[in-house]
């Protein structure tokens, strides 16, 4: 059964916006969260259990406390808070995931921001960025001036499953979805995410230079991860839907 074990309860957390970092194509949604984390200097609120996650404890470089592979870290100054996962996440485990961040979504009346990539070669061209919503969460993108999707599409993986469950229980919710390099970490598509939706969305600001500047060294760090993923169905993505007709 899924569960959310608080680690700090000095952190009070009313109405955050929540962003969603599971990984995906050009693992953006994933460095996108931990940059947020390191940015605003988060801290760890709660650890995510669930009995379909991969059956692993993470430490940190250190820091000798094990943790969960996916937690919960709050900037409660800034009303922002992060979904971090270092493992991917099979589907299957979704639901039962879902249920258990619901009840948390409906304590801290949080809104859900979920990001995900959707595969381009890298040109010259700044990758494009554009948002889509279940309930209310539509009056949120119009508020950040967030574009409308270009063509039809579908978002797949564990962040396609967590839209399709906020859908299904008419929840607002919030998606995310930037061109990003299908074959390698994106850090460029990353920091289009927070500066074009995630700080509009929250209010925040973020800063991002270093995702660019540091490109290099954020491939290096994430290149294994990402050839993890590249092998495994449990990667977030968007794709145009006229693929399927």
């Amino acid at each position: 059964m899924a569960r959310i074990s608080v680690v700090d309860d000095t952190i009070e957390i009313d109405r955050p916006t929540l962003v969603e970092g599971f990984p995906g194509v050009g693992l953006v949604g994933k460095i996108a969260a931990d940059h947020l984390v390191e940015a605003h200097e988060m801290r760890h609120y709660a650890n995510v259990h669930c009995e379909d996650l991969p059956p692993v404890a993470v430490y940190r470089e250190s820091e000798p406390g094990l943790t969960t592979p996916v937690r919960l870290y709050a900037a409660p100054d800034s009303g922002l808070a992060v979904l971090q996962s270092d493992v991917p996440v099979n589907p299957s485990a979704v639901d039962d995931l879902a249920d258990c961040l619901v009840g948390w979504f409906d304590e801290v009346d949080a809104v859900p921001v979920y990001l995900s990539g959707i595969g381009r070669e890298k040109d010259e061209t700044p990758p494009a960025l554009y948002g889509v919503a279940t309930g209310d969460g539509g009056e949120r993108l119009a508020d950040a001036s967030v574009e409308d999707p270009p063509e039809s599409g579908l978002v797949s993986g564990p962040t396609g499953a967590l839209l399709a469950d906020a859908l299904e229980r008419g929840r607002d919710a919030v998606g995310l979805v930037v061109e990003s390099d299908p074959n390698f970490p994106d850090p460029e598509a990353a920091r289009t995410l927070i500066l074009d939706g995630i700080d509009p969305i929250a209010g925040t600001e973020t800063p991002a230079d270093g995702l660019v500047d540091q490109a290099t060294e954020i491939r290096e760090a994430k290149r294994q991860f990402a050839e993890r993923m590249q092998q495994s169905e449990e990667s977030t993505q968007a794709e145009p839907l006229k693929m399927y007709q």
